[in-house]
């Protein structure tokens, strides 16, 4: 049975999604919150497997939220669940922590199966927000690696898994998946072998003498 918090603001929203899993042997519904501080403590208190994360909350927002419990060290996955799918909404939750991103019009069956999906550590993202982050980090980037980027790079050239970095760095581990899909990006490379690479060859990284 995977346990579930529910994060929004709006009751008849609560209301319906706890009706819903409650209704499903698969679930239960741990509590509710109807915004990111409350979302915070509820978590720490309850420790369920997944928080079902709406975004735009009056007083501390979701975001906001899944940065805190990542600092704070709460192991659940974080599915964000909201109506909003602008770069400026999906990408922030994502780099964040998030573990998966649907929109509310989402049917009930792929709902369920994002849940199970996220309680497994796996990445969910809805058709058009996956499209929307994959065109994001397809485009050629000009600009330079940023500093927090880098500090990632330089554990990776050190040998260092995404975990490790993860604690070196003070961040979540998908925090650091994230950084390295941007590096991947920027550098118009795959994997991290050729990440560290094309960072040494870009002067990006120097060899220790």
């Amino acid at each position: 049975m995977i346990s579930l918090l529910i994060v929004d603001d709006h009751p008849v929203v609560r209301d319906g999604l706890r009706s819903m899993f409650d209704n499903d042997s698969r679930f239960e519904v741990l509590g509710e919150a109807a915004d990111g501080a409350e979302a915070v403590a509820a978590a720490e208190r309850l420790r369920p497997d997944v928080v079902l994360m709406d975004l735009r909350m009056p007083g501390t927002d979701g975001v906001t939220a899944i940065r805190e419990l990542a600092q704070r060290g709460v192991t659940a996955r974080v599915l964000v669940l909201t109506t909003y799918d602008s770069d400026s909404d999906v990408l922030p939750a994502v780099e964040a922590g998030a573990t998966g991103y649907l929109l509310k019009d989402a049917p009930r069956d792929e709902l369920f199966r994002a849940v199970e999906a996220a309680s497994r550590g796996q990445t969910v993202l809805s058709p058009t927000v996956a499209t929307r982050v994959l065109g994001r980090l397809r485009q050629p980037a000009s600009e330079p690696l940023s500093k927090r980027e880098l500090e990632v790079l330089e554990l990776v050239a050190e040998g260092a898994t995404n975990r490790e970095a993860a604690k070196r760095l003070f961040v979540s581990e998908s925090t650091v998946k994230t950084h390295l899909l941007h590096v991947f990006a920027k550098l118009g490379v795959n994997d991290r072998a050729s990440a560290v690479a094309a960072a040494f060859s870009r002067g990006y990284l120097t060899p220790r003498t």
